[in-house]
């Protein structure tokens, strides 16, 4: 009996057939299905085009292009319409690339073309200036002397420099001639994905050697490469092919299916390596962590044996990004990979230990950190403390006392203090540690505990299974075999909760969770893999991971190409950051050099009004617009805005509603049931992990971002005062990330301190015109309307 065929779909040809009519995409599923049975049979219309490899197909009324790699597996090229099928197939080119040894399908004459055409519309997709942290290239020697606007953009490099990054030969030529932004874009739109990534990489001033150890080096091959090998070379994880043929309809309907088939061969290599410890995976938004996280996952448990249990735990801080995991795995593996797998949120997860151990009788009642600092308040009133200021003893007890599991007065004089930025004596930390057990009392006779407490808690009880496994393997090597006679035999079976562990988002968890994590899971291969981006550290928490015994030196990766947000975005997205420092949360530094991306569309707007209400006025004209012209096209538009405050959600949303577009608050748990179409209205914190076609940040006015508050400590308390300014930049940074398309930044009064005059004055559109191209509050609620975003004129 003669194999099925398989039809996988090229990287980059799935970006032409979603622009094609529905009808069309319908027929080449119908095709996808015929083909495989039987690709001759001669309702398919199977001819050969051009040597032994290139062939077409009927597909309604276009035909497909296709390659075939070797045996009964093919490739799809490209869908043409019949006419256009026959002209110049000199235009495909197919080659192995000797760097990667991918297999590399291109339309030679579509990137010459492409190179030649002048924007339509140079208003609506100006030139993107570079990113701000890359800087522009040194021109020495007698380049000088050429004018700039006939001077290539690649005219410091030669040819064999090209090729030796991996740029496909047939391109090596026509890229050196290139001398606009807008030119090279459409030459890198048909290129072969490596190649798009260096050309870009070095428009954008990265030299030779940064772009070859991080875009060329890790998907390189050390072997040597037969160039007339197809079948390896299909096989190279840098051969950007479905994984299956089945999933081409999938990928062409869903976004999130293009990534979870097309993942980027330094994605692969992260998810497939086996580490020999905790390892970190950390990059820019949109660059794939979540998704990484995601496979490795999926990895780690198509390595366990066959079982009921649960033993790979895959955790994030904040409980509508729990839900939406549970989802995505869902959607990567089906029920079988999930019924493996402990997906939920951290606090979630530290209150269900302490209820299954003796702590849990004590009927507590959680109260999240702002309400804390209200109780520290009134505790240092009651005893007409003045020296000592409530959020840093909340924020001392919390980070640093609960965080490394302190029990003794003694233990606290030896804590490390990481990240903590105001020194204290060992005079001071005596009064410190005589304030907090005075508050924990406190606490204790109201019936009442922190989400860290219960973190600390719940890290108690897993560090005391540890030490028990720790002793019972002592007693065994010393016996040389199981304490059978053991006098409790459970002690001897005792196992650590978790095999794996796998953080999202790592960069928002606290010590106590750190610690909570180290605790559930053995010293051994794989047990700890995070992802995240301190950048985008939006709730507070310094944290040394090595001071909580969770080693990543060595064993960390940076990811640096967006897939989410365009080029202009990003620009001005990395604008607000400012020039701080930030942390790789184990006491060294991040930097997002080389965060980029292949994407274009329109420059941000950021604009103001003299008043709250003119710009809620401004912000509904402009998504009563963007939401018409969707309609209009039959399409929809995703659309959110983020606010500082939890008055201006309700008042955003009543407005749009009253005007006749759905809108709804989204809340710990995303958007309400059946409100996943209407605009999305929440707190600038509610947005991470988030994505949107249209974003709008509302409110970045001064006073608002940061609070007002803020400002009492940039003499008292320097270091908190920089720490709070950087969250505030976190916040502003991860809201502005969210856009895929289109980002509008706004205010009232004057503008946030924080946004860049540089970005204030972009070109402003008429308000109206759309752009051309049940469960327990957790720890994160007391950020909402609380410290950094709380209105003026409010205590903390």
């Amino acid at each position: 009996m003669q194999d099925k065929a398989t039809l996988r779909l090229l990287d980059k040809a799935d970006k032409e057939i979603r622009k094609l009519p529905r009808n069309v995409k319908g027929a080449l599923y119908d095709f996808q299905y015929k083909f495989r049975e039987n690709p001759t049979n001669p309702t398919n219309g199977f001819k050969q085009l051009k040597g032994e490899r290139l062939f077409s197909a009927r597909v309604g009324e276009y035909r497909a292009i296709l390659f075939h790699v070797g045996n009964q597996d093919y490739i799809l090229v490209a869908l043409r319409p019949r006419g256009q099928v026959y002209e110049h197939l000199e235009r495909y080119r197919f080659d192995i690339n000797q760097v990667t040894g991918a297999l590399e399908i291109f339309d030679v004459v579509a990137s010459e073309e492409a190179t030649t055409s002048q924007l339509a519309d140079p208003a609506s997709a100006p030139e993107a200036e570079p990113l701000p942290t890359q800087p522009a290239p040194a021109e020495t020697g007698p380049s000088e002397s050429v004018p700039e606007s006939a001077r290539p953009l690649l005219a410091d490099y030669t040819e064999d420099q090209l090729r030796e990054l991996g740029v496909a030969d047939g391109l090596v030529s026509l890229a050196l001639t290139i001398t606009t932004e807008s030119r090279l874009l459409g030459l890198v739109e048909y290129a072969p994905r490596h190649t798009e990534e260096v050309l870009l990489a070095l428009a954008d001033g990265r030299g030779f050697d940064e772009v070859m150890e991080e875009v060329t080096r890790p998907v390189a091959v050390s072997e040597p490469v037969d160039t007339t090998d197809y079948d390896t070379a299909f096989t190279r994880p840098a051969t950007r092919v479905t994984t299956a043929d089945t999933d081409l309809q999938q990928v062409l309907e869903d976004d999130f299916a293009a990534w979870k088939v097309f993942l980027h061969p330094t994605q692969r290599k992260l998810v497939n390596r086996r580490y020999k410890g905790p390892a970190r995976v950390s990059g820019g938004p949109g660059t794939g962590k979540t998704i990484v996280a995601l496979h490795r996952v999926k990895y780690l448990v198509g390595r366990l044996g066959p079982g009921y249990t649960k033993p790979v735990l895959l955790t994030t801080f904040n409980k509508n990004l729990a839900a939406d995991l549970r989802r995505r795995l869902l959607d990567l593996g089906g029920q079988q990979l999930l019924d493996r797998v402990d997906v939920v949120n951290i606090d979630q997860l530290a209150s269900r230990i302490v209820s299954e151990s003796d702590q849990g009788r004590q009927r507590r009642r959680t109260i999240n950190d702002q309400q804390a600092a209200r109780e520290w308040q009134d505790m240092l009133t009651e005893l007409g403390e003045s020296t000592w200021d409530a959020d840093f003893l909340n924020a001392e007890w919390s980070q640093v006392i609960l965080g490394q599991s302190v029990r003794t007065r003694a233990e606290y004089y030896r804590a490390r203090r990481a990240g903590r930025g105001q020194r204290v004596s060992r005079a001071q930390r005596a009064e410190i540690w005589q304030l907090v057990e005075r508050f924990t009392m406190r606490l204790e006779e109201r019936g009442v505990w922190t989400f860290r407490q219960v973190a600390e808690a719940a890290a108690r009880v897993e560090g005391d299974r540890a030490a028990k496994i720790a002793a019972n393997r002592a007693r065994e090597a010393t016996a040389g075999g199981q304490m059978l006679q053991h006098q409790d035999q459970s002690y001897a079976s005792l196992r650590f909760r978790y095999e794996h562990v796998i953080v999202d988002e790592a960069q928002d968890l606290n010590p106590a969770h750190w610690t909570l994590l180290r605790a559930m899971v053995d010293h051994t291969d794989n047990d700890i893999f995070l992802v995240g981006d301190t950048h985008q550290r939006i709730y507070g928490n310094q944290v040394s991971l090595g001071s909580l015994g969770i080693n990543i030196v060595g064993r960390s990766a940076r990811l640096t190409l967006s897939y989410r947000t365009t080029r202009e975005i990003l620009g001005s997205a990395l604008g607000l950051l400012g020039e701080e420092s930030w942390d790789d949360l184990d006491e060294g530094t991040d930097t997002l050099r080389g965060y980029r991306s292949v994407l274009r569309g329109p420059r941000p707007f950021f604009h103001g009004t003299d008043t709250w209400e003119a710009e809620i006025d401004a912000l509904v004209a402009r998504i009563g617009a963007i939401r018409e012209q969707a309609q209009a096209e039959g399409k929809f538009a995703s659309v959110a805005v983020a606010v500082p405050t939890r008055d201006m959600v309700g008042e955003v949303e009543r407005e749009l509603v009253r005007a006749g577009i759905s809108a709804a608050t989204l809340g710990p748990e995303g958007p309400p049931s059946g409100h996943e179409e209407s605009v999305h209205v929440g707190t600038l914190h509610r947005y991470k992990g988030l994505e949107y076609q249209h974003m709008i940040v509302a409110g970045a006015a001064d006073g608002l971002v940061p609070n007002a508050n803020v400002y009492r400590y940039e003499g008292s308390d320097p270091a908190r005062y920089r720490r709070e300014l950087q969250m505030a930049r976190s916040l502003l940074f991860v809201a502005a990330t969210r856009a895929r398309d289109s980002l509008v930044v706004s205010w009232h009064g004057d503008p946030s301190p924080l946004l860049p005059n540089k970005l204030m004055q972009s070109v402003v559109p008429p308000a109206g015109a759309a752009e051309s191209a049940t469960t327990t509050e957790s720890e994160e609620e007391r950020f909402e309307d609380g410290g950094l975003f709380k209105p003026p004129n409010t205590l903390l």
